[in-house]
């Protein structure tokens, strides 16, 4: 029986091992470097800065010089029909001839824009800030996923505490359930006592559904954020998180004042340096509208060979060289460059809105995660002294209730108050962790 015992043993140990084994442990340091490798929206403005790099290329094509290179080869023929002559008065008819010509012909050349009233000089221009506004936009994507993981992954974190949560209170239930069910035996409880604390059981089994629910929906979430399979065995587990929990209930670190945050955000987010290269652009586009006015000058020069037979190069008969400046102006359309040029002129100033309204933005923005953070810290001391009073009450009614001192309905209020002071707690300790993040994320000093 022992053996059978100790076989059994082995086996279930063997099958929690293989069952750890399976279980990949995801901390919030490996799910942002999964989902700053692996996430939809970072994978896009990557390639929008290979694309836009792209762009920046052909832009220098056109310092390149247009070369051109030809060679030909074109064969003619000529037929002369049959003739009749009299020679000493004696009529003869010559026959039918054909005479053919080969000609060769080979060339090459190339051409160069010196100017072209700097829309050359414009267009690169262009492309390269349009470069940089990938970079910026690629930047602070990265930092927006980094911050939708890191709430992704604290919300689960979130959640586990509140099944953990929901479940301390089920069990806590039960034993009241089976305390009261014992008393009822003995006569010093009623029937509707036993029925009243099984219908609280009943619910808090459904609390404890409901929140398990939650949790494994906000799972799921995560690793579709990480770009992983929803149905994947991970664990969701951070010893930093929980470190950083028992500090905030120790105190709480200084802000830095408005103005320095303001000025930090609008020196360090990459969003604002890609809304300040716009007006760069606008500038840009102003040059190229006036371009039209400007005339244009090129260089040019080539070789040519020209024979009658395929002979070495070297003893070609005919042979030419050529070199140009060309100097060209032509009168723009009066009225389509005057609007190119006064359209130019409204993006420009467009430019200069959006950059005023987005220094706005990025002040409100700074604004209002202060302001976060500081109610996230205000409701994170009020919650740590409710659940330490709603933890005595519920001690206390639970032993006048035991003692006969106190009603059924007393336990149930307090309990109550303690369930929904430990829920209130967890919540707001995660929210001041996000509150932290978010105002991390919108004075993007961080990069990722």
């Amino acid at each position: 029986m022992k053996k059978v015992f100790v076989v059994a043993m082995v086996i279930c140990s063997a099958g929690l091992a293989g069952a750890q084994e399976t279980q990949k442990v995801l901390r919030l340091d490996d799910a942002l470097r999964i989902a700053l490798e692996q996430n939809t929206s970072v994978r896009i403005a990557e390639n929008n800065v290979e694309s836009a790099g792209n762009s920046v290329t052909s832009a220098y094509g056109a310092y390149i010089p247009q070369l051109y290179a030809g060679a030909s080869f074109n064969r003619s023929g000529v037929s002369s029909p049959p003739t009749i002559q009299s020679i000493g008065g004696i009529p003869f008819q010559t026959p039918r001839t054909e005479t053919y010509y080969n000609t060769y012909r080979t060339g090459f050349g190339l051409t160069y824009t010196v100017f072209d009233g700097f829309n050359r000089e414009a267009s690169l221009s262009s492309a390269l800030t349009t470069e940089d506004q990938a970079v910026f936009q690629y930047h602070r994507t990265r930092q927006q996923t980094a911050f939708l993981v890191q709430s992704a992954y604290l919300n689960v974190l979130r959640n586990e505490q509140l099944v953990k949560v929901a479940e301390e209170n089920l069990k806590r239930d039960r034993r009241q359930l089976e305390r009261i069910t014992e008393s009822n035996k003995v006569g010093a409880a009623s029937l509707a006592d036993v029925y009243r604390q099984q219908s609280v059981v009943a619910n808090d089994e459904v609390n404890l559904i409901g929140a398990q629910n939650t949790y494994d929906k906000s799972k799921a979430d995560l690793l579709n954020l990480l770009a992983l399979d929803p149905n994947s065995d991970y664990v969701i587990a951070d010893p930093s998180i929980d470190e950083q929990i028992k500090q905030q209930s120790t105190g709480y670190e200084a802000l830095l004042p408005f103005e320095e945050l303001t000025r930090r955000a609008l020196e360090s987010r990459p969003d604002y340096k890609s809304t300040m290269a716009g007006i760069d652009l606008a500038d840009n586009g102003i040059t190229r509208a006036w371009s039209f006015y400007y005339p244009t000058m090129s260089v040019s020069g080539g070789f040519s060979t020209n024979a009658q037979a395929f002979v070495p190069a070297t003893s070609w008969g005919n042979r030419a060289s050529n070199v140009g400046l060309t100097l060209s102006w032509q009168l723009p359309e009066i009225f389509g460059s005057l609007t190119r040029i006064q359209n130019a002129y409204i993006s420009r100033r467009n430019a200069d809105l959006q950059l005023e309204q987005k220094t706005r933005d990025v002040r409100v923005e700074v604004k209002k995660a202060v302001l976060d953070l500081e109610a996230a810290r205000k409701q994170l001391e009020a919650t740590q002294k409710s659940l330490i009073s709603a933890e005595q009450d519920r001690r206390v009614a639970e032993e006048r209730y035991n003692l006969g001192a106190g009603t059924l309905l007393d336990l149930y209020i307090a309990n109550a108050n303690y369930v929904n002071a430990q829920a209130s707690n967890v919540n707001a300790n995660y929210n001041f962790i996000i509150a932290n993040r978010n105002l991390e994320f919108v004075v993007g000093d961080r990069g990722y």
